[in-house]
C-alpha cells in the first residue's frame, strides 16, 4: 500500500464503525481526505480495533510525520547548559519525552481537527494513545487533578514517551493558586520523567492556549520551576521549551537570554 491507499483504508474502516458517516463520500482532494481522517480519529471513542488497522495506521502516521520532518535534540543548540528553546511542531521532536497539555479526562480532545496540542498529539500518536489513557483513567477512577502528571508510550511519535499534565483553567487574572498549580505541572512532569529514566523532556506552553493563562506569566513560572528543580535536585535532565507562536518565542528568548 502507498499512503493514498492506506488513508482510504483507514477512512473506510472508521466509517464502518460510525453509522453517522456510512453514507458520507470520501473527498477526492488529498488534503480534504487527511482532514476527514483526522476528524474521524478525533471523535472515535477508546475501544479495541483490529491488528490490521493498527499496522496500517502506524505505517501511515509514521510516514506522515517523516514527511513533515523530524527534529532531533542533537540538532538543537542549547541556549544555556541543559536548556533549549525551539520553535516547532512538538509532534515531530525526537527526544526522551514531550509534554501534552491535557484536560482532566486525559483521553484527548474529541473536537474534530481542533487546533489544541492535545488534539495534535493524539492524532499523530494514533488511536492506541486514547486507549492507553482510558485504561489509566479507568484504573484511577476519578479525573486527573490539576498539577499532576501521567506517562504513556509515544506510539507513532518520534519521542519515546508522552507525559500528560493538566494545567489550571484561568478566568481573568491568574490567582496565586493558579500559579502554584502551573508550577506543579512542571515539577510533576520533571519528577515523573526522571523516575522513568528519561534524559530529556520538551515542554509545550502549558495552559496558555484553551486554558487562557497569560503567556508571559506562564513562561516566567515555567522557567522558574525548571531552574529551581534542576538546582535543588542537581538534575542533569535536558529541558526543551517548545513554542509555536512567535510571541512565545520572544518571551522565552528574553527570559532565557
Amino acid at each position: 500500500m502507498d499512503q493514498s491507499e492506506r488513508r482510504i483504508y483507514l477512512i473506510n474502516e472508521l466509517i464502518k464503525e460510525n453509522r453517522e458517516f456510512r453514507k458520507a463520500g470520501i473527498p477526492s482532494n488529498v488534503e480534504d481526505q487527511k482532514t476527514f481522517l483526522r476528524g474521524l480519529m478525533n471523535i472515535r471513542m477508546p475501544s479495541e480495533i483490529s491488528e490490521d488497522f493498527l499496522k496500517i495506521q502506524d505505517k501511515y502516521l509514521q510516514q506522515e510525520t517523516e514527511a513533515k520532518g523530524i527534529t532531533c535534540l542533537s540538532d538543537l543548540n542549547p541556549i544555556r547548559k541543559g536548556i533549549y528553546l525551539w520553535q516547532g511542531d512538538i509532534t515531530t521532536l525526537r527526544c526522551g519525552a514531550i509534554v501534552n497539555a491535557a484536560n482532566s479526562g486525559m483521553t484527548g480532545c474529541y473536537v474534530p481537527c481542533h487546533g489544541c496540542i492535545d488534539n495534535a498529539i493524539h492524532t499523530y500518536a494514533g488511536i492506541q494513545l486514547r486507549m492507553k489513557c482510558n485504561e489509566i483513567m479507568e484504573e484511577q477512577g476519578y479525573p486527573e487533578p490539576e498539577g499532576g502528571a501521567k506517562i504513556t508510550p509515544a506510539y507513532n511519535l518520534p519521542c519515546d514517551y508522552i507525559i500528560h499534565t493538566v494545567g489550571p483553567i484561568v478566568r481573568g487574572e491568574p490567582t496565586k493558586l493558579d500559579e502554584d498549580i502551573l508550577a506543579s505541572c512542571y515539577n510533576s512532569c520533571l519528577e515523573l520523567a526522571e523516575k522513568n529514566g528519561i534524559k530529556s523532556i520538551a515542554f509545550c506552553c502549558i495552559s496558555t492556549g484553551e486554558f487562557h493563562f497569560p503567556n508571559e506569566r506562564a513562561a516566567q513560572i515555567a522557567v522558574e520551576a525548571v531552574n529551581k528543580y534542576r538546582k535543588t535536585t542537581k538534575s542533569e535532565i535536558e529541558v526543551i521549551f517548545d513554542v509555536w507562536k512567535e510571541k512565545d518565542l520572544e518571551i522565552y528568548r528574553k527570559l532565557l537570554g
